[in-house]
């Protein structure tokens, strides 16, 4: 099937839901990548940051400013100033020393950087991030960085085809959210969760951002990945 035709299905999926549709475009090509655009896919998350700035390049200059691009992978500080003021949301803030740095290359480039707490609900070796205890205790911290936006969580559900996991994993980040919301009286708007095995779980979680790569391009969602 078509990128266009794969979207279509999905979209039929989404259905009514108030979702954010991310097409991860990691190994599709730029083609690929105007297919979806064509096809109305206006958000694209990469998770290397070598292959988001040649992606990015190669867009053609008439859409370039009509696509938003979201990094979605793991993050290297030595690499924060590559990122930072290039994408319209980073997903992956898996530490406070990460927010930091992502906080001082924005205030150097004057700027506040939006961005997604990524937090690791559920003990997974493979995967990184904050357990929901840690956010709790550092998140007074995080919302003292004058550059960056806290705009909500992330999380990457156990690589596993147990729907009770997902859920598990899905409902526990909305809970979580809705906590520190009350606790340190903020909007937390956005749950990225979900992606091509496991969106609709999510959906039906109150995911707002989904991010599906497998579905659309016929490659591989970010489960794992490293700079």
């Amino acid at each position: 099937m078509s990128v266009a035709d794969n979207l279509a299905r999905i979209r039929e999926n989404i259905g009514v839901y108030p979702v954010k549709l991310i097409a991860v475009s990691k190994g599709a090509t730029p083609d690929m990548v105007m297919e979806a655009f064509r096809s109305g896919v206006t958000e694209f998350g990469e998770n290397r940051v070598v292959d988001f700035l040649k992606k990015k390049n190669e867009m053609p200059e008439m859409v370039q400013d009509k696509i938003h691009w979201h990094f979605i992978g793991h993050l290297q500080t030595n690499k924060v100033n590559k990122v930072v003021g290039e994408v319209t949301l980073i997903h992956s803030i898996d530490s406070l020393r990460l927010a930091q740095e992502v906080s001082l290359q924005a205030e150097k480039k004057g700027l506040v950087q939006s961005v997604l707490l990524q937090v690791k609900m559920l003990e997974d070796p493979a995967k990184s991030g904050f357990t929901p205890n840690e956010l709790r205790s550092q998140f007074a911290e995080l919302q003292k960085l004058s550059s960056i936006k806290v705009c909500g969580l992330m999380t990457i559900s156990p690589n596993t085809t147990d729907a009770t996991i997902w859920h598990n994993c899905f409902e526990g980040l909305k809970l979580l959210r809705d906590e520190l919301q009350m606790q340190f009286d903020i909007e937390l708007k956005e749950l990225s969760m979900g992606m091509t095995q496991d969106y609709e779980e999510a959906l039906a979680c109150g995911s707002t951002m989904v991010r599906i790569g497998r579905a659309i391009f016929g490659k591989d969602d970010q489960k794992v990945s490293v700079d």
